[in-house]
């Protein structure tokens, strides 16, 4: 029998060696590098992060014959939505319906709320796909996530500067006139920086009024740009060649909605590569975004 509880203080580094071993265990049956190379100090940021800006929003199925932690499951609940966080179950209780059971959790407390869920999920995971699909959610957008081997190919763009807090509610503002969402804790959590491992951007307009912005996280167990809102491909462009000029000893990966042909092929032509694809699903109201969304994995809160 599995009992599902919220995840203890106690239990963040049994969760974090769990995100590690199963993350690494799918890619690696399918051909793939293991995504965290380090030990479970470096997944250990997913429960920092996460118990840090929504505390006690993590389920955990526990084995009640072992009392092992067999899954886990972030999810962070907004003003106008609940985004779903990263799900994870060992790899030696497939096929048991704990991801199942994780989710209906999470979709009870949204659907109590009359909230919709949202969540951004690899477009390659057939099993997690069909997870979200069974549920209800929708693929409504397509990510092409890429990254920059070569910084010194990215040209320096202007019209970016780092971020303040009294940005907030211009970042709050633009984001919910461009995407529908809201969440200005977030970019106060950033832009404050606690924990010494966020950078936040934000691009101007020529009357020196925001119309992008642009987050990024750089760690052991997570080095994103993201999450991010652009009014233009111009914006969007600028903002990302900031990060990776700032970047340029390391290689970020960030998530480029596959519409946007023409800033595609602006990253494109800074020798961009591609390593996966991702699809946003969303389970209930959904308003299609009047400009560039670019989410990311750390923190998963759009």
């Amino acid at each position: 029998m599995i009992t599902i509880h919220r995840m203890t203080c106690e239990q963040r580094d049994e969760v974090a060696e769990l995100v590690r071993v199963s993350t690494n265990a799918w890619y690696e049956a399918h051909g793939r590098e293991a995504i965290f190379t380090g030990d479970v100090t470096a997944t250990r940021v997913f429960c920092d992060v996460y118990e840090a800006m929504d505390p006690g929003c993590c389920l955990v199925a526990v084995d009640d014959d072992s009392g092992n932690i067999l899954g886990s499951c972030f999810y962070h609940p907004r003003r106008v939505h609940v985004s779903l966080g990263i799900m994870n179950v060992h790899p030696d209780a497939a096929g048991r319906g704990i991801a199942r059971q994780l989710l209906e959790r999470i979709i009870t407390e949204a659907d109590t709320r009359g909230l919709p869920v949202r969540l951004v999920s690899s477009a390659i995971n057939l099993d997690s796909f069909s997870l979200y699909t069974r549920a209800g959610f929708v693929p409504r957008m397509s990510f092409q996530d890429m990254f920059v081997k070569d910084a010194a190919r990215v040209p320096e763009l202007p019209g970016t500067r780092e971020a303040t807090v009294e940005d907030v509610d211009a970042m709050t503002a633009l984001e919910t006139e461009l995407v529908g969402i809201e969440r200005p804790d977030d970019y106060r959590f950033f832009i404050d920086n606690a924990q010494g491992i966020w950078r936040t951007l934000v691009h101007t307009d020529p009357r020196g009024a925001i119309d992008g912005f642009l987050a990024s996280v750089h760690h052991p167990g997570s080095h994103m740009l993201g999450p991010g809102v652009m009014r233009s491909d111009e914006a969007a462009a600028a903002l990302i060649a900031n990060h990776l000029r700032f970047y340029r000893d390391s290689t970020p990966v960030f998530l480029v909605p596959c519409d946007r042909a023409d800033l595609v092929a602006t990253l494109y032509g800074w020798g961009a590569r591609n390593c996966e694809l991702h699809f946003a699903q969303v389970r209930g109201a959904w308003r299609e975004p009047t400009g560039i969304i670019m989410p990311t994995f750390m923190p998963e809160t759009g």
